[in-house]
């Protein structure tokens, strides 16, 4: 899935409960952190070498960042951090979880390539999990899903208060947020 829809699935997997700032914040970063054993990209790109395509990006994505030994760091670092412990850190492995399971319906290229997602990286390094039906990133079924997340954010942005933008900056939320009821105003419990 895109990034952005994985930042959308955190943001509303982070509203299930009234959350602290942080607490929402780290609930997010784990529905978009997996993505950043993407990152190799920058460098292939960078080298220029044609000869060896995307060959960190190939090698790394669905690896380093999208397994077990991955989540339950980030798990331990959730519950130090986090105010609401628990719950933060079962919202964080919800948020992660739900990021891999994006991954392996709607992850396939548009040469047919199937992405698949090596969980149990590092302990068994041949092991990969993936679905023979997963959609390309670009499918309708993923326009549907980032379609439906952004409607539901913008309700809830509308209804309680705050966005996504409170992550970063409670002023601009603010703003944010007076746009969307001067926009449409109506009744809010």
């Amino acid at each position: 899935m895109n990034p952005a829809t994985h930042f959308l699935a955190g943001w509303l997997i982070a509203n299930v409960d009234q959350l602290a700032r942080r607490d929402r914040a780290l609930v997010v970063l784990a529905a978009v952190i997996p993505d950043t054993d993407g990152l190799g990209i920058l460098s292939d790109v960078a080298s220029k070498d044609q000869g060896a395509g995307l060959v960190f990006y190939g090698q790394y994505h669905h690896v380093l960042a999208h397994n077990v030994f991955f989540v339950l760091l980030l798990a331990a670092a959730v519950y130090a951090l986090s105010k609401k412990k628990g719950l933060t850190t079962f919202l964080v492995l919800l948020s992660f979880h739900i990021h891999l399971l994006g991954d392996i319906l709607s992850g396939r290229g548009q040469d047919g390539t199937i992405w698949t997602i090596s969980y149990l990286f590092p302990f068994l390094t041949d092991v990969q999990f993936s679905w023979s039906g997963q959609w390309e990133l670009n499918a309708w079924p993923n326009v549907v899903i980032t379609a439906a997340a952004l409607l539901l954010t913008l309700y809830l942005a509308w209804r309680r208060g705050f966005s996504p933008v409170n992550i970063f900056s409670v002023k601009a939320d603010e703003s944010v947020v007076a746009a969307l009821r001067s926009r449409f105003p109506g009744q809010r419990e």
